[in-house]
């Protein structure tokens, strides 16, 4: 595919990027919120964003082959048309005050978020191998547009529909959607060929039984789940400090930022330096976050944890998503990269769904201890990989 091609499609998955990324910042801002305002068990306030994650997991496979067979534009655009609903059904349950809807709606989005997921593999395909972790983080820094609109977004449309606080902010989200259908239609993507279309390629089993495979799915697991659990956590923990939701809300919106600012300089490190050693560098900055919140609770040191956190998820899920790169023949994609992102994401909902329970239950510096055996698990998973690969390459 020609350079300028190239660029006008990653500069376009880029601004679907940050679409996408409005919403889910919207969601991670407000859901746990309005889920514990509706739900009578208050354990269950992360409940929406678990249905979410779970719904994202169950996405994988269906969106994954759909795109196979008709492309990717056509894929994001289906993807993009349940953004618009889940949004639509969000509203309506906080407009009713129904926590039954409100779950529907919000595992309706992760549909959604289950397509916009393959945004990067897309950008990875539309350039060269040697280019790919760069391709991946330019999409990605798509997020800082979302960092500086989302939150602000949330705070100042959360009021729009009284006497339903934050009907407004989901109700924003239809023409957020709307607008990433629009924007989908502009894509001018590779496909596969014929021959490529017929070809099975390796078993999935085959495959996932690849080092690489292996290392790319734990540290992608690992650096993803330890975000959510802690991320989801944050604003009711902050409540809980007796800090108001404008300070929770100044908090996540600098999460994103360090979720994708890295993005601008994440790929061009890991193109040179090898996606382990980023990835390595990701999880020293997410098990640094756990220190700064078990340090205080002061706003600063929420702000200051979170930040490093995102950065941290950054490096970890480019690395991880460059290294999952290297697993799979063109045939194969649309299995593989479904099968990580099945295994992702379900454990994602699994960690969304447990951090309203163990704050609720037991305390916020249980989580940061907690997720410490998932960092250490992808920190000697990587390192294993590193020395298993040196032997080969002499």
């Amino acid at each position: 595919m020609p350079h300028a091609s190239s660029s006008r499609n990653i500069a376009l998955l880029s601004l679907c990027q940050a679409l996408f990324m409005i919403g889910t910042s919207t969601m991670a801002a407000e859901a746990s919120l309005v889920g514990q305002m509706l739900a009578s068990n208050k354990a269950l306030a992360t409940l929406p964003v678990a249905l979410q994650q779970l719904a994202v997991m169950l996405t994988t496979f269906p969106a994954s082959y759909l795109m196979r067979r008709f492309g990717r534009r056509a894929g994001f655009g289906v993807g993009a048309g349940f953004g618009i609903a889940g949004a639509l059904i969000a509203t309506i349950a906080v407009l009713h005050g129904s926590f039954a809807l409100f779950c529907l709606g919000a595992a309706v989005t992760g549909i959604y978020n289950g397509f916009g997921t393959f945004y990067r593999f897309a950008a990875a395909e539309a350039t060269t191998p040697e280019r790919r972790g760069r391709a991946v983080s330019y999409v990605l820094a798509g997020g800082v547009l979302a960092a500086a609109i989302g939150p602000e977004l949330a705070t100042h449309t959360k009021d729009m529909l009284l006497p339903a606080i934050f009907a407004g902010s989901f109700a924003s989200l239809v023409a957020v959607a709307a607008a990433a259908l629009i924007m989908t239609q502009f894509l001018k993507l590779p496909t596969l060929t014929a021959a490529e279309q017929k070809e099975r390629g390796r078993p999935l089993g085959e495959i996932m039984r690849q080092p690489t495979f292996v290392v790319a799915a734990i540290t992608g697991i690992a650096g993803y789940a330890t975000m959510t659990l802690v991320m989801q956590a944050t604003p009711l923990s902050m409540l809980a400090c007796g800090h108001p939701f404008e300070a929770a809300a100044f908090v996540i919106q600098w999460h994103v930022v360090g979720m994708f600012a890295p993005s601008f300089f994440s790929g061009r490190l890991v193109d040179r330096f090898g996606a382990p050693h980023m990835i390595l560098v990701g999880a020293a900055l997410e098990a640094l976050c756990g220190a700064v919140n078990l340090s205080g609770t002061e706003v600063s040191r929420f702000w200051l944890a979170n930040f490093l956190l995102g950065v941290g998820w950054n490096f970890m899920f480019v690395g991880s998503t460059a290294l999952l790169t290297r697993a799979y023949r063109p045939a194969e994609r649309a299995k593989t990269q479904a099968a990580n992102d099945f295994l992702m994401f379900g454990l994602v909902a699994g960690a969304a769904l447990s951090s309203g329970a163990l704050i609720n239950w037991f305390s916020w510096n249980l989580i940061n201890i907690g997720v410490l055996p998932l960092l250490l698990a992808a920190a000697v998973a990587t390192l294993w990989l590193i020395g298993h690969k040196r032997p080969v390459a002499a």
